[in-house]
């Protein structure tokens, strides 16, 4: 295969993982390292070193439109920034001090048991309910647009259950490589009882930073090469930015089962790799 031909199937496959992680929250860069890897044969440190520039292309992008819809909760997206971004320092410091695979094996299995959760949960749990006292004094509240109808006012609760999982999530980006937007939807959508639309919006807004962290790291490893992330971030941004069209018009059910199928392949793809040491 020429470059120019690896080049436009590389760009071809971003705009697909964009799009998908658009939608979902995840960051598309999460999806495009198995893609790379299994797919086109790409070195894994160079795979996550493209995924993690995308993540944060993803987030300068597609946010902008959500924030721009309404969508993305700025206040809360900042605090819990605070969490994910020294857990994403924690993360690349243990790096060096614990096998990457054990972990990896462990987040794949949470993985696959929030796809489970994401689907059996009812929705009316996410409704607005009474914000707890640290919420109430940060005012994270807010409310979320509804086409052609009031806009649903939301306030978050448990928010020190949600700051604890932020800092899981960038400990995992740290050491994984990934923008752990699974972990920040769920805390969001789960912990902290905010509308889905809500959490993977904001969850969008918030990689961009989470990855940046890590990306500076695999940058001094020389892991982050222009010729693969030029193409991975355009791809990604592309699909970003169209999915971000998409999310506003798309009933909260069809994106829980889409978040669900993506997140099982995620990990399923996780632990096997982990299990053959590819990883």
């Amino acid at each position: 295969m020429s470059t120019p031909e690896f080049s436009l199937w590389i760009f071809i496959s971003s705009i697909l993982a964009g799009f998908l992680g658009s939608l979902t929250g995840l960051g598309g860069g999460v999806v495009i390292v198995p893609v790379l890897t299994v797919i086109f044969h790409v070195d894994i440190h160079y795979a996550i070193g493209a995924s993690l520039v995308s993540v944060i292309a993803t987030s300068s992008g597609a946010a902008a439109a959500y924030v721009r819809e309404g969508y993305s909760n700025i206040r809360i997206g900042m605090f819990l920034e605070i969490a994910t971004t020294l857990g994403a320092l924690f993360g690349a410091w243990l790096t060096t001090r614990i096998p990457t695979h054990a972990i990896a094996i462990v987040f794949g299995v949470v993985l696959l048991y929030s796809a489970w959760a994401s689907i059996r949960i009812k929705e009316h749990l996410h409704v607005s309910g009474p914000p707890d006292a640290l919420a109430a004094r940060l005012r994270m509240n807010g409310t979320m647009p509804i086409p052609g109808a009031t806009p649903q006012p939301y306030a978050a609760q448990r928010v020190p259950a949600g700051f604890s999982l932020m800092f899981l999530a960038g400990s995992l980006s740290g050491l994984l490589g990934i923008g752990s937007g699974a972990v920040k939807v769920l805390a969001m959508d789960q912990a902290m009882r905010l509308p889905f639309k809500v959490s993977t919006t904001t969850s969008n807004f918030m990689i961009g930073v989470t990855a940046a962290a890590s990306a500076g790291i695999y940058l001094s490893r020389g892991y982050i090469t222009p010729g693969l992330a030029m193409p991975v971030m355009l791809g990604v941004l592309a699909g970003s930015l169209a999915g971000s069209k998409i999310l506003v018009h798309a009933p909260v059910k069809t994106l829980r089962i889409v978040f669900a199928v993506v997140i099982v392949a995620l990990g399923l793809e996780m632990v096997i790799n982990s299990i053959r040491g590819t990883l």
